[in-house]
């Protein structure tokens, strides 16, 4: 009896290790599978949404835009079209939070180098102050690989329209003065069709990593 089971002892190992395999993709398989949600203004605090949108619930994207980055270029919605981006809200002199956000979305660069279909996008919400020379210097000094990242500035009145309206990231509507708008830590992962698929702490470390897994996430979708 003893030779019987040490003759089959090997075949045996190798079946219940074939075992364990099968039911270990059986199991993925029927795990839902994971989605990130499409938000909507009326999913998000009203007080970082316009008031004409707080009761909508569906079909909103990101509009149109024409800004201009750290190289003098022309940047528009075209540059992004069929990428998956990470946008952001700062501007070059603030001494608080911006500091923190630019370093953790360096971090994010350096996870998409060679990823071409993901990019960055930060605007100025100090446009007169944050013009191209000044982009260009903070760009060097952070490290922004431009084919990547994008600073962006502009019109001030379509920078605050595209952070109230579109990426909902903002407190207020702007009093006119040169800091008036109280931009959030919030970045905003968008898809390939202009929508926004989550919000994270531009300053918390696990908020990034979980950023990162996000972003696995959304690319899984459109490898299907």
């Amino acid at each position: 009896m003893l030779s019987f089971f040490s003759k089959y002892k090997f075949f045996g190992m190798v079946l219940l290790g074939l075992s364990a395999v099968i039911i270990y993709l059986f199991y993925n398989a029927l795990q839902p599978k994971k989605m990130l949600p499409v938000f909507q203004p009326s999913m998000v605090d009203q007080s970082l949404v316009d008031s004409t949108l707080h009761y909508k619930k569906k079909y909103h994207s990101i509009v149109d835009f024409e800004l201009i980055n750290q190289n003098g270029e022309k940047i528009t919605q075209d540059d992004y079209k069929d990428k998956i981006y990470v946008a952001d809200f700062f501007f070059t002199t603030c001494p608080t939070i911006c500091p923190i956000m630019t370093k953790n979305m360096a971090q994010i660069q350096n996870s998409i180098l060679e990823d071409k279909d993901v990019l960055l996008l930060s605007h100025s919400v100090t446009p007169v102050i944050d013009s191209v020379p000044q982009l260009k210097k903070y760009a060097l000094e952070k490290g922004v690989v431009d084919s990547k990242w994008n600073l962006v500035t502009g019109d001030k009145k379509q920078i605050y329209e595209l952070a109230r309206k579109s990426y909902l990231a903002v407190k207020n509507d702007g009093d006119g003065g040169p800091y008036d708008m109280i931009h959030t830590e919030n970045f905003i992962l968008v898809d390939k069709e202009r929508r926004i698929r989550g919000f994270y702490d531009g300053t918390n470390k696990e908020e990034i990593e979980k950023l990162l897994s996000d972003l696995e996430i959304l690319k899984s979708s459109y490898a299907e």
